[in-house]
């Protein structure tokens, strides 16, 4: 009697103590987890484990731009890249519903969205309406770079960025502009004296610190989080150009004076020459966009771009660089292709390689390949008549977008060191007369091609 006293004991102790730690868990997950923001909830943007201030802001943003028929769409590259990831189960999620917060309810200080402004016509009364839906907004302003070569427009203001907040979480709304380019543009973020510098922590920003250029996105909509929005088509190539975006602009205040000290050369040859350069760089644009492969403008028409946002009319071709890492060898072909017949290939790819197209009317396309050493880069340059070889060298540089002659194209951002490299200091003042083997201050002998290799370096057409 006594041992099945024991065992009953036993069992109501087992039982008893089973019964106490399902209490717990209980108790734990529907109060102590729901107090610490953790828990469970029907509403959407409160899932397990996240933060649904996030979904919250997004979720009044996407209604008030609604609402005011606001062309945005969304750009945040922490949430663009996990949608990147999972692209088809994100299309395949918007015919059905929303199940687990996965890209909206991360404990974030910012989501970041696009105004296309040139598709805006309804700006009046926008803050007003933000304001009555709980956002504290902040307008960046300033004037239209798209302006600055016109006088009696220049200083005209435009919107560059909003930034609005809903409790603890902003909604940073950079401001495209449409480009002559057929590209779209931000500016640069810049705080003015009397704006609060606390407002939100600005500096982690995604978008703002310097001005960026991007292809004209085509747009799909989805549904994540169990909201609408509209995202790039094709995320992976958005997200692959905002670390490449930083664009410089001409510098039309410069030119200006240096047209008014030197003249420009309105002249019908002139203007004719400009014309023919133009589209020579609008087919050599083409042509290595369809073989992906990136260029710069280098230099005379580098020197051009820079000194008077124009093409220096007695230079008498297009020059452009390119990095050897991006040779193909079909790059000759696609030229010849285009219309355009090589005229000499000097050097090889793994030396000294320099292309020479011919255009229309004498103007001709000079592509120059840029090698990368451990504290310089140089491109190679070669005297058909001797075989002698000579090496330009160049302080290392980055790429940056600019406009020019209406088209969206790449110059060395550090382009003062750039240019005073090939030009020496005095590069504002015109010079005519150039001998390419001695002018250039960079310029240095790097040896004899050996007679050997002539056919195969030194191949004129």
């Amino acid at each position: 009697m006594s041992r099945i006293n024991k065992n009953v004991l036993l069992a109501l102790l087992t039982l008893t103590s089973s019964a106490f730690l399902l209490f717990q868990l209980y108790y734990y997950k529907h109060y102590l987890s729901a107090k610490n923001g953790t828990g469970s909830s029907k509403s959407k943007g409160n899932r397990i484990g996240f933060d649904s201030t996030q979904w919250r802001a997004v979720k009044k943003f996407i209604t008030l731009t609604s609402s005011q028929n606001a062309p945005v769409f969304l750009i945040d590259p922490w949430i663009l890249e996990l949608i990147s990831k999972n692209l088809e189960q994100v299309k395949n999620a918007s015919q059905g519903s929303a199940s687990d917060c996965r890209f909206l309810c991360a404990p974030r200080d910012f989501t970041a969205f696009a105004l296309q402004y040139h598709l805006w016509k309804s700006e009046d009364g926008w803050f007003r309406i933000a304001e009555n839906m709980g956002f504290q907004c902040l307008k960046i302003e300033s004037k239209d770079p798209r302006l600055d070569g016109i006088d009696s427009l220049s200083g005209t203001a435009i919107p560059l960025h909003y930034v609005c907040k809903l409790a603890t979480h902003a909604i940073h709304l950079v401001v495209f502009h449409e480009r002559s380019g057929n590209y779209l543009w931000h500016g640069h973020l810049r705080l003015k004296g009397h704006m609060d510098r606390k407002f939100v922590p600005f500096r982690k920003l995604q978008f703002g610190r310097y001005p960026g250029a991007f292809d004209r996105p085509e747009l799909q909509q989805v549904t994540i989080d169990g909201l609408d929005v509209l995202i790039p088509k094709d995320p992976g190539h958005f997200l692959e150009e905002v670390p490449h975006s930083r664009f410089i602009e001409c510098r039309y205040k410069e030119a200006r004076a240096f047209l008014q000290q030197y003249l420009d050369d309105n002249t019908v040859d002139a203007m004719a020459f400009r014309k023919r350069a133009k589209e020579l760089l609008q087919l050599a644009a083409k042509t290595l966009k369809e073989l992906g492969v990136p260029f710069w403008l280098s230099s005379g028409t580098c020197l051009g771009w820079y000194r008077q946002c124009s093409i220096i009319p007695y230079s008498k071709d297009v020059d452009l660089g390119i990095f050897i890492q991006d040779y193909k060898p079909d790059i000759i072909l696609a030229f010849q292709n285009a219309g355009l017949p090589l005229k000499h290939k000097f050097g090889k790819v793994e030396d000294s390689l320099e292309l020479s197209f011919q255009g229309k009317d004498d103007v001709k396309l000079d592509i120059f390949f840029f090698y990368e050493e451990t504290d310089h880069m140089w491109n190679g340059g070669t005297q058909a008549k001797t075989g002698k070889k000579f090496k330009y060298l160049f302080p290392k540089f980055t790429l940056c977008w600019t406009e020019f002659v209406d088209m969206k194209v790449h110059v060395p951002c550090e382009t003062v060191d750039y240019i005073e490299a090939n030009y020496g200091k005095t590069w504002k003042i015109p010079v005519q007369t150039w001998d390419w083997k001695s002018s250039p201050p960079n310029v240095q002998p790097n040896g004899i091609w050996p007679i050997s290799e002539w056919d195969e370096v030194i191949q004129l057409y």
